[in-house]
């Protein structure tokens, strides 16, 4: 008996002069389009994330394969599988690891994946939630375990987190306040959003235009840490205001993925810059923050910042999160 399902899908066309150009739509497909892979899931959520925003809005740099199923981020139930590692029934979880890239992804009501990287959904979130976290929140942890590493606590001085009111700063002011941190949340909405921002936790609101233009190499040493998701101009700066032995870490370039800075931070201060790649990370190190996320944040202030939307609605919300026009966290109801 063939499946049909309903998904987004990628093409590339190539016209007549060599241009090319990728369209997104909705289609319907078969089990047999999908990839290889040693578990097959009925999909229940996924999210939109600012890859997914590229792949939905034909923009490239994000989708290396076509036809592509987009989303990065899987959540379902599990209805064959090949590994002893799960079984039919089990609730998991994918995040990043080639799906929406070069393997199709979340968005779409049958999936069929690599276990390599899978991981349950932990009981105590369920499966909705894990998808509001999703790889924003999951990102968001692992800046969290890196400055925790490092060995900075709450006593060393506040933590500033840049792009403050998206998927990743959201989840980590929420994840720091509840540790006990002193957040400092930048932002360029910080008139319309200072309200949610405070409300996640942040202790105070920064406008991202004081940090976002070129600034001294160092600067008045405020941070004990920082979690950026934003590069470029906003990092360089972010680094200039560490306190001597502070740690940054780098997980996106909503501004730019320069880095127009000096050396003058690591050799005089003696900081660290720790790079975030969610999409790589071991095994190990997804069953730790998942582990992490199931205690350490806050599932109420989680369900306040997630908006649910349709399978067809995708699109919209991938042109308003590029638009920097979303905040908090979006889960695509792929049954809807």
């Amino acid at each position: 008996m063939t499946t049909t399902f309903r998904a987004w899908l990628v093409e590339k066309q190539t016209d007549a002069s060599g241009s090319a150009s990728q369209t997104a739509s909705v289609s319907d497909l078969t089990d047999e389009d999908l990839m290889p892979g040693n578990v097959s899931l009925d999909v229940s959520w996924s999210s939109i994330n600012f890859k997914d925003g590229l792949a939905l809005t034909g923009k490239p740099g994000v989708v290396r394969a076509w036809p592509l199923i987009p989303g990065i981020d899987v959540v379902g139930t599990v209805t064959s599988s090949e590994t002893k590692r799960f079984a039919v029934g089990d609730e998991v979880l994918l995040n990043g690891a080639g799906l929406g890239e070069t393997h199709h992804g979340g968005l779409a009501q049958r999936a069929r994946v690599d276990s390599a990287s899978l991981v349950r959904v932990p009981t105590s979130l369920g499966a909705k939630r894990s998808a509001a976290i999703g790889t924003a929140g999951f990102t968001a942890m692992l800046s969290v375990l890196a400055v925790e590493r490092h060995g900075v606590t709450p006593g060393d001085g506040p933590v500033l987190v840049t792009g403050a009111a998206g998927g990743v700063g959201s989840i980590a002011i929420a994840l720091l306040a509840k540790l006990g941190f002193e957040v400092v949340a930048s932002t360029g909405r910080a008139d319309s959003q200072g309200d949610y921002l405070r409300r996640l936790g942040a202790n105070s609101v920064i406008d991202r235009a004081e940090i976002s233009e070129a600034g001294k190499p160092l600067q008045s040493q405020t941070y004990a840490a920082v979690v950026d998701a934003v590069g470029s101009t906003t990092l360089v700066n972010a680094l200039a205001q560490l306190n001597y032995g502070g740690i940054a870490t780098a997980c996106g370039l909503a501004q730019g993925a320069d880095l127009p800075g000096t050396v003058m931070p690591f050799i005089l201060r003696g900081v660290t810059l720790a790079g975030i790649n969610s999409v790589d990370a071991p095994l190990a190190m997804r069953e730790e923050a998942w582990n992490r996320l199931a205690t350490d944040l806050d599932t109420d202030i989680l369900d306040e910042l997630t908006t649910s939307i349709g399978l067809e609605d995708a699109a919209d919300a991938a042109g308003r999160i590029l638009k920097g026009e979303l905040h908090g966290r979006t889960v695509v109801d792929v049954s809807a």
